[in-house]
């Protein structure tokens, strides 16, 4: 990002104040800090306007492809480690068809990819995109398969090196935007104009080094083409990593905006290719696409990214309120959580480990677990008080009965005091709930 005097000198300078701030200075100390937008300047000139977006753009271009319902986004990143702030576009997992197989068995892989997902921590994760290949299939099969991959509602990759065979399949994703696979040495000037006439994202590789894909790179957004998805070669897992930390060293470190773009990794079947899609997810492919990958395999990969891309800042709550475990009436027991993710997820398997129907009101602790919360001052007995009251518990609860966590165990005459409901003091471990309901039970 440029400094501050550096932008006032692209500005008018007619300290009008149209834009909310006294003078042009005073806007250009607020843009440098990235608190406002320049559109909040009138009369910036179109020079200057594409002179200081350019040098205020990420370091990795953002690309996104797919629909308005489906959108894929990769890189728009300014972190080399996650620690440093946050990745912000976790990589899109793929699942590709190739037309080889015939159209019975990729509309088959492709209604596999879309319903590979499932919930974690409160997350629903899945299986961000589908891409079509062609290979040995006939061109029409291979249109076949490119039109019913765009009906399914996951973003499409258009894999085929023949430029004209592209701009046939372009046709049949309307009005999605697909990503175009790819641009080579071999066929780039036709491959590119296919790309300039739809202003699609292009894919760019099938060379031995970075310096020959950033040369490409620079040719490619010379002819006007910007939305530019990298794919370094690398055969074996230690040349992919190398070459995937290079690109991102130079784009981040560097600030080389030949190779700041957003990178793929197409993988095959073997027991390796498994390993390297691990890696990417790990560093740096900002997409992964695979052929046939067992659930096995693919589901463990999805958590591996989700952990990955959880900001490290921000911990993973669910929403707070009153839930249900099994079927519970109004003699049910009621028991009380933190809305950490971890929290609730595992007092609610020890919950269902008893086999008994219980309510379970998690309240609102910002995220924190319960002792931190506790410490914190963001889980005490007023807190405990107002959720009880905000999901009406007595009214679906005659028991008037309440467990509390073993560690806040010295909140329990306040909150006695508070709600008027019997306090019972749980285990400090939530382990030890299948043994106590089932006494309660008796």
């Amino acid at each position: 990002m440029p400094t501050a005097m550096e932008i006032y000198k692209l500005l008018p300078k007619k300290n009008c104040g149209e834009c909310k701030f006294p003078t042009c200075l005073a806007f250009a100390m607020q843009l440098a800090n990235q608190k406002v937008a320049l559109a909040a300047c009138p009369y910036v000139s179109p020079e200057a306007k594409v002179a200081l977006e350019e040098s205020g753009a990420p370091p990795i271009k953002l690309v996104t492809f797919g629909t308005a319902d489906a959108a894929a986004k990769i890189g728009d990143e300014t972190q080399l480690f996650r620690h440093d702030k946050a990745f912000f576009h976790p990589t899109v997992l793929g699942i590709i068809a190739d037309d080889a197989e015939g159209i019975d068995m990729v509309k088959a892989k492709l209604e596999t990819a879309r319903s590979l997902s499932f919930e974690r921590v409160g997350q629903i994760i899945r299986v961000d995109s589908v891409a079509v290949r062609h290979s040995t299939g006939t061109p029409q099969e291979f249109l076949d398969a490119v039109r019913y991959a765009a009906g399914i509602g996951l973003p499409v990759t258009i894999m085929t090196e023949d430029p004209k065979l592209m701009a046939e399949a372009l046709a049949l994703c309307a009005p999605g935007r697909p990503l175009l696979y790819r641009a080579t040495p071999q066929n780039f000037d036709d491959m590119i104009t296919v790309a300039k006439a739809c202003a699609f994202p292009l894919v760019i590789g099938g060379t031995a080094s970075a310096e020959e894909l950033s040369s490409l790179t620079e040719k490619a957004k010379k002819a006007g083409v910007v939305d530019l998805v990298l794919e370094p070669s690398g055969s074996t897992a230690n040349d992919m990593l190398e070459k995937l930390t290079t690109i991102r060293r130079a784009a981040i470190k560097k600030k080389f905006r030949p190779l700041g773009y957003p990178t793929v990794t197409v993988l095959g079947k073997s027991p390796r290719d498994e390993i390297k899609a691990a890696l990417g997810v790990m560093k740096y492919s900002s997409m992964v696409l695979m052929e046939d990958v067992s659930r096995e395999f693919i589901y463990p990969l999805m958590a591996l990214r989700q952990n990955i891309f959880t900001d490290p800042q921000v911990p993973i709550q669910v929403k707070a309120g009153l839930y249900k475990v099994g079927e519970p009436t109004d003699k049910s027991p009621v028991l009380f959580t933190s809305n950490f993710s971890l929290t609730y997820f595992t007092v609610r398997a020890d919950i269902e480990k008893s086999k008994l129907p219980v309510w379970l009101l998690v309240v609102d602790t910002d995220g924190q677990s319960v002792m931190t919360a506790f410490a914190a001052g963001k889980l005490t007995p007023e807190s405990v008080a107002k959720a009880i009251e905000a999901e009406k518990v007595k009214e679906k609860n005659t028991r008037n009965e309440l467990m509390i966590p073993g560690q806040v165990s010295r909140m329990s005459g306040k909150l006695n005091e508070l709600t008027n409901m019997k306090v019972v003091v749980g285990p400090r471990e939530s382990s030890g709930l299948p043994k106590v309901l089932k006494a309660m039970s008796v």
